[in-house]
């Protein structure tokens, strides 16, 4: 672990979830168990391990319980965080227009406390699958970088029976793998509607594509650049039934790998598509690190982007039996030479004034 970095000066607090997102127009996310307090806990951890001042709920906290490190993003946890010296909030959780960050923005604004996530009052429209991918499909040079899809409300009837099988079946407002299930036949396609439909009013319904999977992560403009960037690509494999396991139950670090210098040169689709995931994270004007999956339609082919996630993890080890916690963005930092401290400290680097993340995206 490096101990040597540059500081940034600021007082840090994370924010994990404390209740599940509001549903819009009939639609739910699933709200993560925990909200994201494990994930809060080893980036406060590091952060502190390396010198950065980090605000917690106790004086010292301990580091097997994970609520010792962050604060509930409530009204009372995020003043109870700026109260103690916080000037950074790290909203570590599910963002949306009726946040508490949103509810005491001008307070918050007031005492000049910077902000590092997504802007929540441009987030509920972008975290809508369905919407963000066939508006981004209909912008210059995304043309066709997007599946084929078919928005399922409860009660249609007819389209669904068109839509051509294998296909994906997820919820619009997800979260990491859950409810994504692959179908074959259309007594699957049913099935899975039905489970769907129990928790929103509406499904999203893709094509299946049957080639090679990656992710990519795109850093936003920082110390190091002025302008959006891609971090190296990352291959994923050993899909169960065409999806991705959820990490709580396979580790990323087991199914998941940077690809080589020599893989990157050999196949000209891998830098296509980072530099379609810059155009992505320049349009929805980002504000921190976005990563988006892509597959192939056919091996060999160009990569189709399917799932942009604007609050991706980024984990690492370091607390005590939290040694396989690494995400996939810090496994893509790390072939830059960013191990997860660096990493840590270089997206906290990006936090901007609460007022400029709000302006984005509107």
């Amino acid at each position: 672990m490096k101990t040597n970095l540059p500081l940034t000066g600021l007082r840090t607090a994370l924010l994990h979830q404390r209740a599940p997102v509001p549903t819009v127009n009939g639609i739910s996310k699933p709200m993560k168990p925990g909200g994201y307090a494990d994930g809060s806990a080893d980036t406060a951890y590091v952060l502190r391990s390396v010198g950065e001042t980090v605000i917690t709920p106790v004086p010292s906290p301990d580091p097997l319980k994970d609520l010792d490190w962050s604060f509930p993003d409530t009204v009372l946890g995020i003043r109870e965080a700026v109260e103690k010296g916080a000037n950074v909030l790290w909203a570590n959780t599910g963002l949306h227009s009726r946040h508490a960050i949103v509810e005491i923005q001008e307070e918050l604004k007031e005492k000049g406390v910077r902000l590092l996530g997504q802007s929540p009052l441009s987030v509920e429209k972008y975290d809508d699958k369905e919407w963000v991918n066939r508006w981004l499909a209909q912008q210059k040079g995304l043309e066709h970088s997007f599946p084929k899809s078919l928005l399922y409300h409860r009660g249609d009837v007819g389209q669904v029976d068109e839509f051509p099988l294998p296909a994906m079946s997820k919820p619009i407002r997800g979260r990491g793998s859950h409810g994504v299930t692959k179908v074959s036949t259309p007594e699957q396609l049913n099935k899975a509607l039905d489970v769907l439909l129990k928790e929103s009013d509406a499904v999203l319904i893709e094509e299946y594509l049957a080639g090679d999977e990656v992710t990519i992560t795109v850093m936003p403009p920082g110390n190091y650049t002025k302008d959006y960037w891609a971090l190296p690509v990352v291959y994923r494999f050993d899909q169960i039934d065409g999806v991705m396991p959820w990490n709580g139950t396979v580790p990323v670090t087991e199914n998941s790998r940077v690809i080589t210098p020599e893989e990157d040169q050999a196949d000209c689709a891998y830098s296509d598509a980072q530099a379609k995931c810059v155009s992505v994270a320049q349009l929805l004007e980002a504000a921190t690190a976005i990563r988006i999956d892509c597959r192939r339609k056919t091996q060999g082919g160009p990569f189709t982007l399917f799932d942009v996630n604007l609050k991706p993890n980024a984990g690492g080890p370091g607390r005590p039996g939290r040694d396989s916690q690494a995400a996939l963005t810090t496994m893509s930092a790390q072939a830059i030479g960013w191990d997860w401290p660096e990493f840590a400290v270089n997206i906290l680097r990006t936090a901007k004034s609460l007022g400029e993340v709000l302006s984005r995206g509107q």
